[in-house]
């Protein structure tokens, strides 16, 4: 019975009200960063920073430009801590020119930190999802793009069933593994962090998880990253395909990992 609730209570939270207009766009994004406590403020800022140089990045606004049907995509930038804290930092944005990802950029690194607390990530997913499923869009495909430093939950939806309800909304889940830079073995926990995101936390049609360690490779990360989900075309680069390729799958049901 508990299960049950939960489903149909995480259920109602993916439909609120649908508006009754929608602006045809080639991808609705959800940038879900990860700004739980064990995220440091540099991190925070090398997040922001690697997300925003990506999409104002002539590569991505050549994928925006060539690989879709509308030319644009929607974009919106979430951070996520406890069970009661998901923070749209930047709401929707329409992203088809440079002006466009310069306005977008001047806007994230602007804002404040403000979310805190313990990972919650079931939480976190269904938030994204309903920001999908309540904003003024319809994109061909729907992606929620979550960043974290650890697969760990605690509060709020479980992440099964949170992952579950959003894989059936037609929404993929793709990763990135934040791996700590101040740690001695260059992990932030003792398990294989991106295998973990990929058995327990991505999933949806091309799924994958790609992974950082340090702000350079983070901004390359995302931006290979992007361009996978935007023009869904593998990266080019050897350095790509061993941070991506391997870890994407053409096919995802909903079923949980044992």
């Amino acid at each position: 019975m508990r299960v049950h609730a939960v489903f149909c209570l995480l259920t109602a939270l993916l439909f609120p009200f649908a508006p009754a207009w929608a602006e045809d766009v080639d991808l609705e994004l959800v940038l879900l960063a990860d700004a739980s406590g064990s995220i440091g403020n540099d991190e925070i800022r090398y997040q922001r920073q690697g997300y925003a140089d990506a999409l104002a990045s002539a590569d991505v606004l050549d994928a925006i430009a060539t690989s879709g049907r509308h030319q644009k995509i929607a974009v919106t930038y979430m951070e996520w801590g406890q069970w009661d804290s998901q923070v749209v930092v930047v709401p929707w944005r329409v992203i088809a020119s440079a002006e466009d990802a310069r306005n977008f950029k001047a806007e994230l690194l602007a804002a404040p930190r403000t979310a805190r607390g313990r990972n919650a990530i079931g939480n976190a997913l269904i938030k994204a999802a309903a920001a999908i499923t309540s904003n003024t869009f319809e994109g061909t495909r729907k992606v929620i793009d979550l960043s974290a430093d650890s697969v760990n939950s605690w509060g709020g939806a479980g992440v099964p069933e949170a992952r579950k309800v959003v894989l059936e909304q037609g929404i993929t889940i793709n990763g990135l593994a934040v791996l700590c830079r101040k740690c001695s073995s260059g992990r932030p926990v003792s398990y294989d962090l991106e295998q973990a995101f990929e058995d327990t936390i991505i999933g949806g049609t091309g799924s994958f998880v790609v992974s950082a360690d340090e702000p350079a490779n983070f901004a390359l990360a995302v931006k290979r990253k992007l361009i996978l989900e935007i023009a869904r075309r593998q990266p080019q680069t050897e350095m790509a395909e061993q941070m991506s390729a391997s870890r994407t799958r053409p096919e995802e049901t909903v079923s949980q990992p044992d």
